[in-house]
């Protein structure tokens, strides 16, 4: 499903395609992230969950370079995001699904599309929309009407699509299952999971621990601006802490932050 490039192997010694270091996040006197640490590597799928008002949007939004950080840095491939224009993020490969999706409802979805294609100066644009068009018929028979008439599910994969459009190396979505039918979440991380496989890197925000879990090969729970635990997902899961980290209570022998 849409040609997402050269499927990047991953190699247990490999550069990080994305390093955040000691990253500090702030929104005038309120500190949203307290000295991040965290890498993403080639093909790999992290998932970040944790309570409302963790720091997980903050975090997803320094790294596509849609906030400045107060300290640290983000490394996309080598080059510090802060040092670069937004524009080159997208080009470096680096793609948002943002919560509550952001799509153009006045557009029709095939416009939609294109507008997520727009970095890329290629001739395969319209073969991998009609390619989306075949994997999502109701996107295909509703090519020409406005996205804004189309269901929070099909707005989602429409989302995705989009994004997937640029070719990313690094595919970001926060809150893809917030408000959706449990059959339609399904069908978001059946998608997700194929974009996996391709080799694009996945970096998931998510308050639904199962789904999250179910996908990630390392998850990390925020809590208070900062990571409390990190791991598998297994690792994570029999963490006697979890519960603690999860439900975004700070606990004394981590040093959480209040």
């Amino acid at each position: 499903m849409i040609g997402a490039g050269p499927v990047l192997e991953a190699k247990p010694d490999r550069r990080a395609l994305v390093s955040v270091q000691g990253l500090v996040v702030r929104y005038g006197p309120i500190t949203a992230l307290r000295g991040v640490d965290l890498e993403i590597g080639a093909g790999e799928c992290v998932a970040i969950i944790g309570p409302n008002g963790a720091g997980k949007t903050s975090l997803v939004s320094a790294i596509a370079g849609l906030v400045r950080p107060a300290a640290g840095k983000v490394v996309l491939d080598g080059l510090d995001v802060a040092r670069i224009g937004l524009a080159d993020v997208v080009r470096s490969g680096v793609a948002l699904v943002p919560e509550g999706r952001n799509i153009f409802g006045s557009l029709t979805v095939a416009e939609n599309l294109r507008l997520g294609a727009t970095p890329r100066k290629d001739d395969r644009i319209a073969p991998d929309i009609d390619e989306i068009f075949q994997r999502f018929p109701i996107l295909g028979q509703r090519r020409s009407q406005h996205a804004g008439q189309l269901s929070g599910g099909e707005q989602q994969m429409l989302a995705i699509a989009r994004a997937m459009l640029s070719r990313p190396r690094l595919l970001m979505l926060d809150e893809p299952s917030l408000g959706l039918a449990p059959m339609v979440v399904d069908g978001v991380y059946e998608l997700l999971a194929d974009i996996k496989q391709q080799g694009v890197a996945l970096l998931v925000v998510e308050q639904n621990a199962t789904r999250a879990f179910g996908l990630a090969d390392r998850v990390s729970i925020f809590g208070h601006g900062a990571i409390q635990l990190s791991g598998a997902p297994d690792a994570i899961a029999a963490d006697t802490n979890f519960d603690a980290a999860y439900f975004g209570a700070a606990y004394a022998d981590r040093g959480a932050p209040a």
